[in-house]
């Protein structure tokens, strides 16, 4: 018979074997659950370190069953709230946003992954974030349960911004924040396209500094920045809704007027001739110089090929109105 000694304030004792294999099984345990707390210390030690959200989902009960310590800190909301309550993560979501995040959600379900998946919620102290969530279904999750969906979110609102920088750098000109021209026909070409298709009006207006050379010779270059920049807030100004104005030259700028009848687009042109006039500069020196425009405008016709036609007339109309004397708006 199997005996076990066990020290005692007596002595070494012996215990019976069924104690003997109590006692075994007990040390066992213990030194399990010891192993599993380490384990569980590791995973929570690592699961903090993750500056990502991960998650899982229940889709049967629709109940958010784990999420890591990153949701607190990216969504500033509390994990005890969310647990209890899935509706927590539908109150974050940005309101444009949340039919785009409830459907790519339900789409793991058909396709097993979705990992192209960008929305944006608000934290609870307003600050608007972009995040991107890839999901998937479970594979080892218990069938007879319903789907288990588990997925990881990463806070990207720092690499959206740079995208809209890189975009918006790509778009317009540094100089006068107005388009540039590589941007402005482009959007040009599109107007013209539908403009075309659907025969409705359109405007088209050219416009350049007059003397701009003297401006820069007598005045220095600085100051011609300054002038391009207060002429293209101008330009700005007298925009309405769906308009284009950009940079397209050295001191050429152009206006695209979609649906504009030809009366409105005169009277945008002569307006903005006015304005431009207005304006008073300072040298450093103190001399004091305002500047003029000469603005050729036109009109879409349908006998147009494309839009390379309306601009040769707005063209050639602005230089109609240089040779005139300049400072002056001449229709083609």
């Amino acid at each position: 018979m199997n005996l076990v000694k066990q020290r005692s304030e007596t002595g070494v004792g012996i215990l019976p074997p069924t104690e003997a294999q109590t006692l075994l099984a007990l040390m066992h345990a213990r030194a399990e659950v010891e192993r599993l707390s380490e384990r569980e210390h590791l995973f929570s030690t690592l699961m903090g370190a993750v500056n990502a959200v991960l998650w899982a989902f229940d889709w049967q009960a629709q109940q958010m069953i784990y999420v890591s310590p990153a949701y607190e800190q990216i969504f500033g909301r509390s994990a005890a709230l969310l647990l209890s309550d899935f509706g927590e993560w539908r109150n974050s979501i940005y309101p444009d946003d949340l039919e785009y995040a409830q459907q790519s959600m339900l789409d793991v379900l058909e396709k097993g992954a979705v990992e192209e998946r960008e929305y944006r919620i608000i934290r609870t102290d307003g600050q608007l974030r972009w995040l991107s969530d890839k999901c998937f279904i479970a594979r080892n999750a218990d069938c007879l349960h319903g789907p288990i969906i588990v997925g990881i979110a990463e806070d990207i609102t720092e690499k959206k911004q740079l995208e809209g920088e890189l975009q918006r750098l790509a778009t317009i000109d540094v100089l006068t924040q107005s388009s540039n021209r590589r941007y402005f026909f482009e959007c040009a070409q599109r107007e013209f396209d539908l403009a075309r298709q659907y025969a409705t009006p359109m405007a088209f207006q050219l416009l350049d500094i007059d003397d701009f050379k003297r401006i820069n010779d007598t005045h220095g270059h600085q100051m011609g920045d300054q002038v391009l920049q207060r002429v293209a807030q101008c330009g700005s100004s007298v925009l309405r809704r769906g308009d284009l104005f950009g940079r397209i030259g050295g001191e050429e700028f152009a206006l695209l007027l979609p649906g504009c009848q030809p009366d409105l687009a005169e009277q945008i042109a002569e307006r903005l001739q006015r304005e431009i006039q207005r304006l008073v500069f300072t040298s450093p020196d103190g001399q004091r110089f305002g500047v003029t425009i000469s603005l050729g405008v036109t009109y879409l016709t349908a006998s147009d090929p494309d839009l390379s036609a309306m601009f040769a007339r707005a063209d050639a109309a602005m230089y109609t109105a240089k040779r005139l004397g300049k400072n002056q708006v001449i229709v083609a």
